[in-house]
């Protein structure tokens, strides 16, 4: 089960309602930032997101409304005794802005590892992160700008009828089953030989300022949660949305209808859209299975059935 907390669902500057853009997913006690916007610190400690424990913090680009409250976070995970490594992916200019900050910060407690403008799929070399495939795709802002994918791997099944057809140790059993192999009596025991097949993990993606360019229809195929910038509501907008490459709500629901995903979170709102709610058929009548986020919004993302 995957837990997505939506800490500041704001665009350009914080308002009294909103506080500017960043995300918390929380999977399996593993945690995860996207985009650390003004306000963050202050929106995570009336939700109760707590920061110690925060594993990877994930960097779109880097305009003030999603790296601002970047600093005072390093700082107050510093001061609650955080020890273990955190790991920080960006764009090109990352590690450029970090040592900026480390300029008012002098030494943190913990590691701090960089990954600068990554390409493709990877994983962390972590115990803790190793099982996420992390995706990036360039995007189409004022500025380079990352769209993230996140592949959560499920483990597969116990098969007790394979591992008697394959005249395994019982012993052995809940050893294979955690991934570890062994070597008995000229006899080489594989997880393979107790395990079923392969399971579907949970795919969630994360695209926030850019145009709707095509490229962003694969890479968010078949995802179980789409959480989409959608800066302007009204159609009539879309000149704004041109000039400041951004999307309207239209356009975030046709990039969920043609990439085939599970449900479409629209984010990132103007600060003169009051009310989101005014504008939501335009985007429910292109892509019925979308909802507005809002500050401390909390969606559960559970594995396909199939």
């Amino acid at each position: 089960m995957l837990n997505l907390t939506m800490i500041g669902t704001g665009g350009n500057v914080p308002t009294p309602e909103r506080f500017c853009s960043s995300a918390f997913i929380n999977y399996k006690g593993i945690k995860i930032l996207i985009d650390c916007g003004e306000g963050s610190q202050i929106s995570m400690k009336k939700i109760g997101c707590g920061f110690k424990g925060i594993d990877l913090i994930l960097i779109t680009h880097l305009h003030g409304d999603h790296i601002n409250g970047l600093l005072g976070l390093l700082s107050t995970m510093g001061n609650a005794e955080k020890r273990s490594p955190l790991y920080i992916v960006g764009p090109r200019g990352i590690k450029r802005a970090l040592s900026a900050m480390m300029v008012l910060w002098e030494g943190l407690p913990y590691r701090l590892v960089v990954i600068e403008k990554p390409v493709g799929s990877f994983s962390i070399n972590s115990d803790v992160l190793r099982e996420i495939e992390i995706s990036s795709l360039d995007l189409d802002h004022s500025t380079e700008c990352l769209g993230y994918s996140l592949y959560f791997k499920r483990n597969r099944e116990f098969d007790p009828d394979k591992a008697l057809e394959n005249q395994v140790p019982k012993h052995l059993w809940r050893h294979l089953q955690a991934g570890q192999t062994f070597y008995m009596d000229d006899v080489s025991y594989t997880p393979d030989m107790v395990l079923g097949k392969p399971r579907p993990g949970i795919k969630f993606s994360y695209i926030t300022d850019t145009r709707p360019i095509e490229a962003i229809i694969p890479f968010i195929k078949s995802s179980r949660l789409f959480v989409c910038e959608a800066m302007y509501g009204d159609d009539l907008d879309i000149g704004k949305a041109v000039k400041n490459k951004h999307m309207t709500f239209r356009e975030a629901a046709n990039l969920a209808y043609k990439g085939q995903v599970d449900h479409l979170l629209l984010t990132h709102f103007s600060p003169s859209l009051d009310s989101p709610s005014d504008y939501i058929e335009n985007a429910t009548s292109v892509f019925k299975n979308t909802s507005l986020a809002y500050d401390g919004i909390n969606i559960s993302i559970g594995y396909p059935d199939k």
